[in-house]
């Protein structure tokens, strides 16, 4: 109970002691407070910016594997892209295949796509993202829809000319009216809207959004479109469980699967590539290491300086306060209390200006930079006041313990 008596003794010494200094108090905290909000701005900007960037590639899917002509890896220094460029596409038959005889996935689907030119009436919608689809698309790809319905595997079968679209173009083409039900026009097909996908809004990138898309059968979009080798090249995806090992066992099953319908002989290289999609975000996360690492640095030597600042400031404290040391440590102060008593006021100026810095980052977080929110998060505030603590013990360590070891007849004495 002592001890905890004392401790508390020593946090108020140490908050008196920074408000009798509040301009050197101001003063030394400046560096510590640019510091963190460098360290902390950077985070939240990569934290905001890499979540941003990595939700735009999600249709692509997660924990999905691709057959491609093309694998997604290399540089462009190694890619022997004529190679693969000969390669045969990925065929109905295969898709059909893989979904009869994989057991490590929960969905095998394939679809095409094409960019096309919707009408409805005399309003029309260019650069829409046209996807022809199997039933099994939804097992796959998250399908989110705002109005009405998925097709059924009935409809999916027959090529029923019918159309899920997204709420750009339900809006465009259908002002001030729903669009469930109307009829809409690709090359000169009718097609009956019965589902709208749910509005994502604008893109940070230039990606394809679900906002300018549109679904309809695989079949009825090979009535006007020829998919296959020297026309557009059907994608079969497989998503794989979520286990452990649930895309290795996928990828190892697939590889021997498409080997065996495309007749490889054991001594044969695959003339297909499985890509997973998350490839593309483990190397947008790499990117972002870099810059995390930047913001280290840039923010490190801003800390570092403080520190010295703060150094510097506890050692002029110490000095000034000599005598009431003795006196203290004559009236029996332990030099543990001493010690708590400087560190605290080292820890405390280090904490207001890594307070300072995150207060800062969130205000900065009202900032609207386009399409991206900046959000600052639980993690990063924890980092930054973590960061300014170890800060504060480093810079005051020497000089309280300086404080603490001093002989109490001697600092009595000194003026």
């Amino acid at each position: 109970m002592l001890f905890f008596q004392l401790t508390w003794e020593s946090f108020r010494f140490a908050v008196t002691a920074l408000k009798s200094n509040l301009t050197r108090t101001i003063l030394s905290l400046l560096g510590v407070t640019v510091g963190i909000f460098a360290i902390i701005a950077v985070f939240t900007l990569v934290d905001s910016l890499e979540g941003k960037i990595k939700s735009s590639f999600a249709f692509l899917g997660t924990n999905v594997m691709r057959v491609d002509r093309f694998p997604f890896a290399n540089g462009p220094q190694d890619y022997p892209w004529w190679k693969y460029f000969q390669r045969p596409p990925g065929t109905f038959a295969e898709y059909k295949f893989l979904e009869e005889r994989l057991k490590n996935a929960d969905g095998v689907t394939i679809s095409a796509s094409s960019n096309a030119t919707i009408q409805a009436g005399s309003n029309s919608f260019e650069g829409s993202a046209l996807t022809g689809i199997a039933y099994t698309y939804q097992d796959v790809f998250e399908v989110a829809l705002e109005e009405g319905r998925y097709f059924s595997e009935s409809e999916i079968n027959a090529a029923r000319n019918l159309i899920i679209i997204g709420k750009k173009i339900a809006t465009t083409l259908f002002p001030n009216q729903p669009a469930l039900g109307k009829e809409v026009k690709i090359k000169g097909m009718k097609f009956t809207v019965i589902g709208i996908f749910e509005e994502e809004g604008e893109g940070f990138l230039e990606l394809p959004s679900k906002d300018e898309a549109c679904l309809i059968p695989f079949g009825a979009f090979s009535k006007m479109y020829y998919t296959g080798k020297n026309g557009l090249e059907p994608t079969i995806a497989a998503k794989g469980r979520d286990t452990d090992i649930g895309l290795v066992a996928l990828e190892n099953e697939m590889t021997g699967l498409m080997r065996a319908k495309r007749g490889l002989k054991p001594t044969q290289e695959d003339n297909f590539a499985l890509n997973k999609t998350e490839f593309i975000q483990n190397a947008i996360g790499s990117i972002f290491d870099v810059i995390s690492v930047a913001g280290w640095v840039i923010g490190g030597f801003s800390i570092l300086v403080g520190g010295f600042g703060i150094a510097n400031i506890m050692f002029v404290s110490v000095r000034e306060r000599t005598n009431i040391i003795g006196i203290q440590k004559s009236l029996g102060a332990k030099n543990y209390f001493i010690l708590f008593q400087f560190l605290f006021e080292a820890v405390c100026l280090s904490l207001i200006g890594g307070g300072t810095g995150i207060i800062l980052v969130y205000l900065l977080s009202f900032v609207q930079l386009g399409s991206l929110d900046l959000i600052l998060s639980f993690e990063n505030i924890i980092l930054g006041l973590g960061v300014s603590s170890i800060i504060g013990v480093v810079a005051g360590i020497v000089p309280a313990t300086l404080a603490a070891r001093m002989d109490p007849v001697e600092a009595i004495r000194t003026a």
